[in-house]
């Protein structure tokens, strides 16, 4: 009788013991504070990588203080061409940048971050339809876990997509033909060298921080950015037609995440940082909105002169872009998969 007493007090004291214990866990769980560390491939000034600070501000709010996010610029603790390694490796939690970066080791990310011609659109989509069009796209026709799916093979996840408004191309020289643009050296990001190479000018790669030099000394004849080529770079004042056709209507940008450090935050956490994602997309194409009416003003002042292509030269480069798809789409199966994604969803924009 007294041995029955002593084991049922023992599994008694023993039951509370792990209750204590698992309480003590899940309580740990629930107070731990992440700290987390983002690089854009952007320097300061930059007006995504300026709102990085918001996005890490959401994130602390929304998890009431158990995320903490520091951000840095390029090249503040990497150089830009070493985020994705430092991203892998863990000595950075995320990345913030545009994925034709790494379309070397990934080659779904050329297609992802816009291959020439895949996210130019019917009529004149403001930067917020445009913007939405884009992530019906990725969130609507499986094409986010096509992407999750081959960054997970490198060690990281794909958390959000974001968008920098339209692809401006700004030319020393007024373009409205084909025949304009023979001879004619375009700096530009990936396949779009090969692009202008079959148009008949000649794609070539410089930095986007010596552009202005190289436009103003006749290196270069034209080159692409986004809008802050523009309202950040000024260089209206050495190029000023912009281009217009042939372009996509949406530059994507990317924030991914080192598997590990993903994997490491609770469910709820995870929920917080792809609200924290989802609600940067939504500020950065106010942010855009308002460059872009700014453009508008200089058009209107004659500062920045609109160069639109006739329909010839923009069938031409439409067919330029298409040939270049099927080029690209067989370097991976993955890429392949992603045009056919985008081919049958621009079908649903005729």
């Amino acid at each position: 009788m007294k041995r029955t007493t002593l084991l049922i007090a023992v599994i008694v004291f023993a039951m509370f013991a792990i209750t204590l214990t698992i309480g003590g866990v899940n309580a740990d769980a629930a107070d731990k504070v992440f700290r987390l560390k983002i690089q854009s491939a952007y320097p300061r000034g930059d007006l995504s990588m300026e709102l990085l600070k918001d996005f890490a501000s959401t994130a602390n709010k929304m998890s009431k203080g158990r995320i903490k996010i520091t951000v840095f610029a390029d090249p503040e603790l990497v150089p830009a061409e070493q985020l994705f390694e430092a991203t892998q490796k863990g000595t950075l939690d995320m990345l913030h940048a545009v994925a034709a970066m790494w379309g070397g080791i990934i080659p779904v990310g050329e297609v992802e971050f816009g291959l020439p011609y895949a996210y130019n659109l019917p009529g004149e989509p403001d930067v917020f339809t445009s913007g939405q069009m884009i992530r019906d796209l990725f969130f609507e026709t499986g094409y986010v876990d096509l992407l999750r799916g081959e960054y997970a093979k490198q060690g990281l996840y794909w958390l959000d997509v974001h968008s920098y408004g339209p692809i401006f191309t700004m030319a020393t020289k007024k373009i409205t033909t084909c025949d304009d643009m023979k001879g004619l050296k375009f700096r530009v990001e990936g396949s779009w060298a090969d692009y202008y190479n079959a148009l008949g000018a000649r794609g070539t790669y410089i930095s986007g921080m010596e552009a202005y030099m190289g436009l103003k000394l006749g290196t270069i004849d034209a080159s692409q950015w986004d809008v802050s080529a523009v309202t950040g770079l000024n260089w209206q004042e050495v190029a000023p037609y912009r281009l217009l056709g042939g372009q996509n209507d949406v530059v994507v940008g990317q924030i991914l995440f080192n598997m590990k450090s993903w994997d490491a935050l609770p469910d709820d956490l995870k929920k917080v940082m792809t609200a924290a994602a989802e609600d940067y997309f939504n500020k950065l194409l106010k942010i855009y909105d308002g460059e872009l009416k700014k453009v508008e003003e200089l058009v209107k002042a004659g500062t920045v002169i609109n160069s639109p292509i006739d329909d010839a030269c923009d069938r031409m480069h439409e067919e330029a872009a298409l040939q270049l798809w099927d080029k690209i789409g067989q370097r991976d199966p993955a890429a392949a998969k992603a045009i056919g994604i985008i081919k049958d969803w621009r079908k649903t924009l005729k």
